[in-house]
């Protein structure tokens, strides 16, 4: 499946964050907080956490009870090819792999089963810089 950023961007509004930290000098809960102030709902997927950014936490994709369809991935590229296993599972629409994270089997799985995938990226810098581009 092959859609813009703009599209991936206008047409979802709920990302889960998957490795998202509480701790606010990460980039993980900076692009979390970041696409929050953008209108988005984050949610954080982190087992070791109960609230970040004023979230509830879930340990995992599945545990979550709110569709997600943008899958936003802050893990080492050996944890990738699970955590699409359980997007394909939860019915997510991206996979976007942040920045120096790429892992071609896992982008193989995601889009045998339909999911667009976006690798190598960070969804913060890729929105600000495609929405200020649109205006």
């Amino acid at each position: 499946m092959n859609i813009s950023l703009a599209e991936i961007f206008s047409s979802n509004n709920v990302i889960g964050i998957v490795g998202i930290s509480p701790d606010e000098t990460r980039d993980s809960y900076k692009v979390g907080r970041y696409l929050q102030k953008c209108g988005y709902r984050v949610i954080p997927i982190n087992p070791n956490a109960d609230i970040i950014l004023g979230e509830r936490c879930y340990p995992t994709l599945e545990s979550c009870p709110i569709q997600i369809e943008i899958v936003d991935i802050f893990r080492r590229p050996e944890f990738i090819l699970p955590i699409v296993k359980e997007a394909v599972k939860i019915k997510a629409k991206v996979i976007w792999m942040q920045l120096g994270i790429s892992d071609q089997p896992s982008h193989k799985q995601a889009v045998e089963h339909g999911l667009t995938v976006v690798m190598d990226k960070c969804i913060a810098e890729e929105h600000a810089r495609i929405m200020t581009i649109q205006r």
